[in-house]
């Protein structure tokens, strides 16, 4: 059955809304035909395309799951990024000024997590899954990568291959650093000694910087470095950096612009110290983090910098043990960046904390508003807040806001 259906708007995963329904890949204000009666279901034809359409720049979009909004012109792509932010924090309750949305792909994304599985025969196939499956859509190049990951994908095929053996579904991370690729590899589970000389072959022969295995060192070249604010920073197997280089930049000035002229400052859930490195301009700053190789790297990279007001790095898991309120005694602000669980339990403390402002980073706005909740009713006053797009034509949405009283 044929039904002809208008757009009304775009839904927060990306997919155009109409009666109801879930189109994906149309555009608001779009007539489209579709065939049968699913919730969602992809066009059959576009009958009245919207003036924002654009062309694709990837051929695999539409195929691979990477991407939803390729074919959006950017501005009001990057408006509708703003409207969902406004919506999730309105279904809380919260009604604050949202700035426009801040583009931070810059060159593109310095990190990437390629998947190696076996298709529907024996070949095996490198790429990334396609939308809603498990299947793999075998990519030859992709558009959202920096230059620096331009070897990423012939690598990850070599070490892909080395690992046929294993029968297992293997995922292949590689960030771009100082001395080259860095490549992270999960699933695979231990593994024996001619699977691991394999490795080293491949790694060799792709020129990789380093090759992990679920954190376990297989290969070194050289020690990788990422370069934050300047300072050399030793990234730890796996370690978690943000999309792009521009993308930690806007989240960094966001950040130092919402402290103010603070001499004090706690870092929560540092990592390998985007925000400190860039605080301790100007302020004390206590750094802590679960993850004790980002620590560590943090405190590495303290060791060896200079003109930097003391970093305090601090392993803690502030989930189970946040900091009390008498570990904040002395702070002009505080800093949070959480995973997407949110940072509830560190919130409902810092709700009734004797300090001067806290800013909060976020890469969920539902956890987010969540956690603004539980500062507001503190008597915290939500100010500005600003989306920061570094996940280009994705759904996903970053922000910074600011907390006075």
């Amino acid at each position: 059955m044929t039904t002809r259906l208008t757009i009304s708007h775009v839904g927060h995963r990306g997919d155009g809304v109409a009666d109801g329904r879930f189109v994906p890949y149309t555009l608001p204000g779009e007539v489209v035909e579709v065939e049968g009666t699913e919730e969602r279901v992809a066009p059959s034809r576009i009958v009245t395309a919207s003036p924002d359409r654009v062309a694709p720049p990837c051929p695999h979009f539409g195929t691979c799951g990477g991407c939803a909004l390729q074919h959006w012109a950017s501005t009001p792509y990057l408006a509708w990024k703003r409207d969902i932010l406004t919506a999730t924090l309105a279904q809380h309750g919260l009604h604050p000024e949202v700035a426009p949305t801040v583009d931070a792909r810059g060159t593109g994304r310095r990190r990437v997590t390629f998947h190696a599985r076996r298709g529907a025969g024996t070949r095996l196939e490198v790429g990334f899954t396609a939308a809603r499956s498990h299947a793999i859509v075998a990519i030859d190049a992709c558009p959202l990568l920096a230059p620096s990951l331009e070897r990423a994908l012939p690598a990850a095929r070599l070490v892909a291959r080395a690992l046929e053996g294993v029968g297992k579904p293997i995922d292949i991370q590689v960030t771009a650093t100082l001395q080259g690729l860095d490549v992270e590899l999960r699933g695979p589970g231990r593994l024996g000694e001619k699977d691991r000389l394999r490795l080293m072959e491949a790694a060799n022969a792709a020129g990789l910087a380093r090759l992990t295995n679920h954190g376990d060192l297989v290969m070194q070249r050289e020690p990788p470095n990422v370069m934050i604010d300047g300072h050399r920073v030793p990234l730890p197997p796996g370690g978690f950096l943000q999309a792009t280089d521009a993308g930690e930049e806007a989240l960094a000035h966001l950040v130092l612009a919402g402290v103010g002229k603070a001499k004090a400052v706690a870092d929560l859930f540092c990592g390998v110290g985007p925000f400190a490195l860039r605080l301790a301009r100007q302020a004390k700053v206590r750094a802590v983090d679960s993850d004790a190789g980002a620590v560590a790297s943090l405190a590495q990279a303290v060791r060896m910098a200079s003109g930097l007001k003391p970093i305090q790095a601090e392993t803690r898991d502030l989930f189970r043990r946040p900091l009390m309120a008498s570990d904040l005694k002395g702070l002009d602000a505080v800093v949070f960046d959480p995973p997407r669980a949110g940072a509830e339990a560190q919130a409902t403390i810092l709700a009734k904390a004797d300090i001067g402002r806290i800013v909060a980073v976020s890469c969920n706005p539902a956890t987010f508003a969540r956690d603004a909740c539980s500062l507001a009713a503190g008597g915290w006053k939500l100010g500005t807040v600003t989306p920061v797009d570094q996940f280009t034509w994705s759904a996903h949405v970053e922000l910074v806001a600011t907390f006075t009283r």
